[in-house]
């Protein structure tokens, strides 16, 4: 039976927004995001990340960079008990330097393909998931995959107004909306959503 998910940006949202991240000693967890993983995996969410990686395809780092540091952050969280269900990264870009990530993709978003992926993969229900991103690309995203919600924080980028607009709401960070969200659906409710109407 589908369920439901969370899928969540990576950069200004997990972690503190720094100039294309792939350093385990420049990844810096946000202040109350480890938190926040473990109440939604406590109340039965799905965690998806899904993040734009072009810095791949700039050639600012490689993908083994990205894959090794993804490690590094599943290490940190499993170290309190939180297990992402998957990590879907994009590292192309329609006008890449290097030749071999020069794609215009169905995966970059605002495209919705790294959601789509982990909603077949994981058998999500995408109208009972919420979604949280820093701009206005993953609302974007959210909205072509069917996702319930998409919310927007204000630990990343600056919001823009359309942004802002187009969420379902904003909030000051990851776990402010995640406190929010489980309120107005509280866990049964995102196990069982046919039981509340």
């Amino acid at each position: 039976m589908s369920g439901p998910a969370v899928f969540i940006d990576r950069d200004g949202v997990l972690n503190e927004e720094r100039a294309f991240v792939y350093r385990p000693e420049d990844f810096v967890f946000i202040a109350g995001a480890i938190e926040a993983l473990g109440l939604l995996q406590a109340a039965g969410y799905r965690l998806v990340v899904v993040t734009n990686q072009s810095g791949i395809a700039r050639g600012l780092y490689t993908e083994a960079d990205y894959l090794a540091l993804t490690a590094h952050m599943r290490r940190r969280l499993e170290a309190f008990g939180i297990h992402l269900d998957a990590v879907e990264h994009c590292p192309h870009l329609p006008d890449a330097p290097l030749t071999r990530y020069r794609l215009d993709c169905d995966c970059r978003k605002p495209k919705p393909g790294m959601l789509l992926r982990a909603i077949r993969a994981l058998d999500i229900a995408p109208q009972k998931s919420f979604l949280v991103g820093d701009r206005l690309s993953d609302v974007e995203a959210g909205r072509a995959a069917g996702v319930g919600r998409c919310f927007l924080v204000r630990t990343g980028y600056e919001l823009t107004a359309e942004a802002m607009e187009r969420a379902d709401g904003v909030y000051p960070d990851l776990l402010a909306s995640v406190r929010d969200a489980l309120r107005e659906f509280p866990p049964k409710a995102a196990l069982n959503p046919q039981e509340h109407p």
